[in-house]
């Protein structure tokens, strides 16, 4: 596989990214600061036509969109991973072992720690399909991720004909009070938090092997795909490619997005059906927005703003999960129950505005995230460089590092070596 412009092809793959946790926490923080969402009800104390009205729009323009596209960027930077390993000479399938290992252990401690609804863990299982399956043709990998989600979609077809889920589900009344119990464990203290979410492991693996781990295997091979042809990379902003998927995508991902909203969202199988089988298109045209936004001169800008965010993507996927403990739960402020949909959604806008700056801030100063710095000793067995020190371009400028987002043309031609990425 050749290398052409690493910098700006790592920036592209960045600043997808970053927009990506912005719609993971949009999601992520409903759960973190109520215990009626997981339960599959709505919080009585907000039921206004307003607080409808802010739970709809999720559920049309966010809700199982960005794990797809978080999904779809873990694949396409396996390969840049693989690139890692070639130049450095290293055994990739060793180097990948730890690397899954660590990823692995994280997700264990974040699902006790901090929030039941962790993604690292089924990342981890995932990749090691993934690992067997590197060295399959294009066209083979193509065909075994479709095959996953038409099995998925099979068996979620199949649950709502012919399961009778009203066995097992408790009704209303049962959920509201379920709700209410969940919002009272997390204004507990650590252990009753702990408990909680030892006890919501069951469920988490049952969604892991039925729904999450499929799909999210499937998205792996897709962007593994892209990786290897470089699609990003290729991208100018001007190609016709973008807007037909934008035609394509943004119709039909919406349609299945408002159909999965009008039925009643998680609660309704045929609903998640629905949005199973078309957020890849959304989230395809989501990706293809995005890239003629920041190809465009006039918005250039929004590359250099979401970038930093994206190359500390584990950090930044933890830490909002600290905030979240922090200001939900009895351990810090106890807030949980006390926030609007419209307030939470101002809520996770504010944070992710306040990690888009700490991020460009850390970069200039430090190679990695902290937590991607960590991965990275593990992974290659050696422990890494922290300090992010000046580069000179041959004209004797300061320059930023390599991969840094004000990397511009001199960093490019300068031959630096493209960074490795991190949580992918």
């Amino acid at each position: 596989m050749t290398t052409q412009n690493p910098v700006r092809r790592l920036l592209d793959v960045d600043a997808v990214r970053g927009f990506a946790l912005l719609g993971i926490f949009v999601v992520n923080v409903t759960f973190m600061a109520s215990g009626y969402p997981g339960n599959l009800v709505t919080d009585p104390d907000f039921g206004s036509e307003l607080d409808n009205a802010v739970r709809t729009f999720s559920s049309v323009f966010v809700d199982m969109k960005f794990y797809v596209l978080f999904s779809f960027l873990f694949g396409y930077s396996f390969t840049l991973q693989m690139e890692a390993a070639g130049r450095a000479g290293a055994a990739f399938p060793a180097r990948m072992l730890r690397r899954i290992g660590g990823l692995f252990l994280l997700g264990a401690l974040h699902t006790v720690f901090l929030y039941g609804g962790d993604v690292l863990t089924t990342y981890a299982v995932a990749c090691l399909a993934l690992l067997l399956l590197r060295k399959v043709q294009d066209r083979t990998a193509i065909w075994i991720a479709v095959a996953l989600y038409a099995l998925v979609l099979v068996s979620l077809v199949t649950s709502a004909l012919f399961v009778d889920r009203s066995a097992f589900l408790p009704g209303e009344a049962e959920a509201l009070a379920n709700g209410q119990e969940a919002t009272r464990v997390l204004l507990g203290g650590w252990g009753a938090n702990i408990e909680g979410r030892v006890a919501g492991l069951p469920l988490l693996l049952l969604q892991a092997v039925t729904l999450q781990g499929p799909t999210a295997l499937g998205l792996f091979l897709l962007g593994m795909v892209a990786g290897r042809r470089q699609w990003l990379a290729r991208v100018s902003g001007s190609e016709p490619v973008l807007r037909r998927i934008q035609w394509i995508g943004f119709p039909v991902g919406l349609l299945g997005s408002i159909v999965y909203a009008a039925s009643g969202g998680n609660g309704n199988t045929l609903g998640v059906a629905a949005s199973v089988a078309t957020a890849p298109l959304l989230a395809a045209a989501y990706v293809a927005t995005l890239l003629r936004v920041m190809r465009d001169a006039r918005t250039a800008a929004v590359r250099a703003a979401l970038a930093p965010a994206g190359r500390m993507a584990l950090t930044n996927y933890l830490g909002q999960s600290v905030v979240g403990l922090i200001t939900f739960t009895g351990i810090g402020f106890g807030l949980a129950g006390t926030f609007s949909p419209l307030a939470l959604l101002a809520f996770a806008l504010a944070v992710f505005v306040a990690q888009l700056v700490v991020s460009a801030f850390w970069l200039r100063r430090f190679r990695y995230g902290p937590v991607e710095w960590a991965l990275r000793w593990l992974t290659n067995a050696r422990r890494p460089a922290f300090v992010a020190p000046p580069a000179a371009d041959p004209g004797g400028r300061t320059v930023p590092p390599a991969g840094h987002p004000g990397a511009g043309p001199a960093v490019d031609q300068s031959g630096a070596t493209a960074r490795q990425p991190e949580l992918r």
